[in-house]
């Protein structure tokens, strides 16, 4: 690996996909901050509150989408590097043909025109979901094959799926690079992902799982694509992940951030069960959008271990933040901004 030699330098012009997301936010800030000249795609005229105004401030936004070829051909003009974050995240069944069509068929779009506009460098921000299933304890690395059988949500397909593109796009000679994070931790919008977690241990909710994953704070992901990006690495993909920690202990962690109870009754498999189809009958009754899903129900009681060496093997100087130190900023930024509605 080496930086020094690097065609992207703070006068490269860089486009973000999903700039309004919650990692596309961070992965903005992260780029302002250090100088970079930044376009990004949103889809609507509403942008994140957890960001300072004044970083949206000095970017040049494009209202397309993904799918829009025209429009996207014109937001990659004279960039030099793309950051693809833009994905439609759902564990819901009844999703499958938007999930599919924005996750695969948008990325298509995205890796084609960037070999079309000689594009120098584009990371693709994927999932440990395109891993796919894992047996019960196993630790996963980026090694890990994909099977199709043990699969179980569209979304992981998807992001599989919208892999193999980028991976045919690296083939046809783009300089790409793929990471995937694990569950992204951080302050952000808790009406919505993995924020939400933190308005469910806020609201007291009593119950917790067995289950272990890999968790990484949302700062950390940024970071890591500034960095890799300013790198000659290409063809590769990096797992990133900070820690892998039980579900309860996470919950409890972030109770002690509010000081709030800790969840005191165990969901387990069977409860679990009942829990996600209450959830979809109210969700038919009320018609707002449920949380739970059978999926990610199921998967909160999954034992997965998440390997990091090989992103800091190829970033010696990178690091990971301790998850307790990201839960406890996060904690007072979402007492300090907001409250859950």
């Amino acid at each position: 690996m080496n930086v020094s030699n690097s065609p992207i330098g703070t006068g490269s012009k860089i486009l973000v996909t999903g700039g309004t997301g919650f990692l596309g936010a961070y992965i903005i800030k992260a780029l302002v901050d250090e100088g970079y000249w930044v376009r990004a795609i949103r889809r609507n005229g509403k942008l994140p509150f957890f960001i300072p105004a004044t970083t949206f401030e000095r970017v040049e936004w494009i209202d397309a989408d993904i799918l829009d070829i025209p429009k996207l051909e014109e937001a990659m003009e004279s960039m030099d590097v793309v950051i693809h974050a833009a994905a439609k995240v759902s564990y819901a069944k009844e999703e499958k043909k938007e999930i599919f069509r924005t996750n695969i068929e948008g990325t298509a779009n995205v890796v084609n025109i960037a070999l079309d506009k000689k594009i120098k460098k584009l990371i693709y921000i994927s999932s440990v979901a395109a891993l796919g299933k894992s047996v019960p304890g196993a630790t996963v690395n980026e090694r890990k094959p994909w099977d199709e059988i043990k699969t179980e949500t569209n979304y992981a397909a998807s992001k599989y799926h919208a892999e193999m593109e980028v991976w045919r796009a690296i083939g046809e000679g783009l300089n790409a690079i793929i990471v995937n994070p694990s569950l992204v931790i951080g302050y952000g919008d808790w009406n919505n992902g993995s924020c939400a977690i933190f308005k469910s241990v806020f609201n007291e909710f009593p119950w917790y799982t067995n289950g272990v994953a890999g968790f990484v704070d949302v700062e950390d992901i940024a970071r890591s694509v500034l960095l890799l990006m300013k790198t000659d690495i290409q063809g590769e993909r990096f797992l990133l992940n900070g820690e892998n920690w039980p579900f309860r202990q996470l919950f409890n962690s972030i109770a002690d951030g509010f000081s709030k109870k800790h969840p005191v009754w165990e969901a387990n498999p069977f409860l679990g069960s009942i829990a996600w189809r209450l959830e979809k009958l109210k969700c038919l009754l009320t018609g707002k959008k449920s949380l739970l899903t059978r999926e990610n129900a199921k998967s909160a009681q999954g034992v997965t271990y998440y390997e990091n060496s090989k992103i800091l093997q190829y970033l010696p100087g990178f690091r990971f933040t301790p998850l307790q130190d990201t839960i406890r900023l996060a904690c007072r930024a979402y007492l300090e901004n907001a409250h859950p509605k």
